[in-house]
């Protein structure tokens, strides 16, 4: 019997295998062109819209059975109050008391002058969909539109693409926006951005660096995480030009013409005998501020006074400590004199306390918050990896200390040679704070990875090397190098607070600083990143030969030939 049934299975295999050969040698059989009309008349399978696609096609672009229509800026739109009411402002209006609940007629004011009817056009349709498309040029709008009709879910999408396209075209409206908007999360985004990339990128673009608001670079200046390129003398020279285009709105360094007239302009103070010490790009402002004759410092005049609270922010204590750098500041008359009074009291108070073997100036543990207000800052970039090796210059209580980078390894080196000891402190040991930072950036100059080490304190004996830090393998050229220092105990900065309205008679020094030593030079404003840090090679580097002591500028109302002024003594 199982013999019988399996033959049975066997033959009926065999059947409908037959049949399908034969099915195949006959489909093969045709020709091309029978076989494109047996396409045509076969029906074709079409894909149908989602829900969604529907939902949106329907009823928001064809806008079929509106049950209400909202006007805004001149435009209305003829939408379902059942999808507006998932923004809470709608929400509001339909099922509270309020007028609108029983109208089919809406008309909103926009107040907003970022809200364009893109933005609302492609909010209200966001409420028929599951997705909307923000382009980076367009965030600002849709997020001014969400933000208005409290839509958390696009306001979050608005801030993912505004963390992604962080430039410095793009960064200060970001920063605005995420300020007016509430959007923590892209101000703090933009406002790390800043802290790295001010003085390495805005430097070099002046018309982008005037839009910085007053708040904003106040709260830049006061971070203790500012990248400084190279020292506070950097950040000095930054802020001098960013009040200066925002005093002249009409200014433009960029602008050939105007270039031009700069650069006839120091023309002619080079063949008066002045020397700016500044690229013809510079000399305008240049010529602004050395060119007041009144006593008083830029700061108390009623065009400094709201820049008054940047310049409290910046470490003056660290700008006279170098000798050019002090005459320029001099000489600009922008911060207080008896602000650099004060300080250059303190730092020989220090240096003698020091000499003497005083231990309560050395730094000792304070806390975090003391360490960060009253800090060093100095920077700098590392393009490609190998040794190098860097100081930053500037007098520092007798501590010569090099920076040096070997392989993946960050070392700081009390330096200390035998015919310097004239000028550098001798003893034993000498103590200092620190913190070190390192950051590797992307080509859009966003922080890919940041290692940061924590606050230590260090004794260092003459030319004894220590190790900083260990570099991260994930960190990758270029680094971006930031350290925080600290070699004599903080100073009491309350006479910051007062600018004297005149400042005649502050301090018995009768002697201008402009007009005290001959042996330094200094250029006004760095050229490059490393120009006012100097290489420490296998030998030492020269010391050019200073120029005549630059003289005031006075100006002169009649001039009539275009130049800059009259030359006064």
């Amino acid at each position: 019997m199982g013999q019988i049934v399996g033959s049975m299975h066997m033959n009926v295999a065999e059947v409908f295998g037959n049949r399908r050969k034969r099915k195949r040698s006959t489909d093969s059989s045709l020709g091309k062109d029978e076989q494109a009309q047996l396409d045509t008349t076969q029906p074709k399978k079409k894909k149908l819209l989602t829900t969604t696609q529907y939902i949106y096609k329907a009823l928001f672009k064809e806008e079929k059975n509106s049950d209400v229509a909202v006007m805004a800026l001149d435009k209305v739109w003829h939408l379902h109050k059942v999808y507006l009411s998932q923004s809470p402002y709608f929400y509001t209006m339909f099922n509270g008391t309020w007028r609108e609940a029983q109208q089919n007629f809406i008309q909103i004011a926009i107040l907003d002058d970022r809200i364009t009817v893109d933005s609302l056009d492609a909010v209200f349709g966001s409420m028929y969909s599951d997705e909307i498309e923000i382009e980076s040029a367009d965030v600002i709008s849709v997020l001014a539109t969400a933000t208005l009709f409290h839509l958390d879910g696009i306001i979050d999408k608005c801030a993912e693409v505004m963390v992604d396209n962080i430039s410095p075209e793009t960064a200060i409206q970001y920063y605005e926006a995420a300020c007016q908007y509430g959007v923590v999360g892209v101000k703090k985004s933009t406002f790390q951005w800043f802290q790295i990339n001010l003085l390495s990128i805005y430097s070099k673009q002046p018309n982008l660096l005037r839009h910085i608001s007053i708040e904003l670079m106040s709260a830049l200046t006061a971070s203790p995480d500012l990248y400084v390129m190279q020292t506070e003398f950097s950040l000095y020279t930054l802020l001098r030009t960013w009040m200066f285009l925002r005093l002249h709105p009409d200014h433009d360094p960029e602008d050939p013409v105007q270039r031009a007239e700069a650069v006839k302009t120091q023309e002619r103070l080079v063949n008066a005998g002045v020397e700016t010490h500044t690229p013809s790009g510079d000399v305008v402002q240049w010529v602004y501020f050395t060119s007041r004759m009144e006593e008083r410092s830029f700061l108390a005049t009623p065009e400094g006074q709201p820049y008054v609270r940047v310049f409290q922010k910046l470490r003056t204590q660290y700008l006279t400590n170098h000798y050019m750098d002090l005459k320029i500041i001099y000489n600009d008359n922008i911060i207080p004199k008896e602000w650099l009074y004060r300080h250059i009291h303190n730092h020989w108070d220090a240096l003698l306390r020091i000499d003497h073997g005083q231990e309560d100036c050395s730094p000792q543990q304070l806390d975090n918050d003391q360490f960060f207000e009253n800090c060093m800052r100095c920077g700098r970039m590392l393009l490609e990896p190998g040794y190098q090796k860097w100081r930053w210059t500037g007098f520092n209580y007798g501590m010569d200390l090099i920076l040096i980078m070997d392989s993946r390894r960050l070392h700081i080196r009390r330096h200390h040679r035998h015919e310097h000891e004239r000028v550098l402190s001798l003893q034993t040991k000498s103590k200092f704070m620190v913190r070190t930072t390192v950051t590797s950036i992307n080509a859009q100059r966003q922080a890919v990875f940041t290692q940061t080490s924590e606050i230590c304190s260090l004794s260092l004996e003459k030319n004894e090397e220590v190790p900083l830090m260990v570099l991260d393998p994930k960190l990758v050229h270029p680094l971006l190098i930031s350290i925080n220092m600290l070699v004599v105990m903080p100073p009491n900065q309350s006479f910051k607070e007062i600018v004297p309205l005149c400042e005649e008679g502050t301090n018995s020094l009768s002697i201008p600083i402009a007009e005290i030593g001959a042996d330094c030079e200094r250029p006004l404003t760095p050229s490059s990143a490393d120009d006012s840090a100097v290489f420490i090679g296998d030998s030492e580097p020269s010391t050019p030969s200073s120029p005549a002591p630059r003289p005031r500028i006075a100006w002169s109302a009649s001039d009539t030939d275009g130049a800059y002024g009259q030359l006064a003594c």
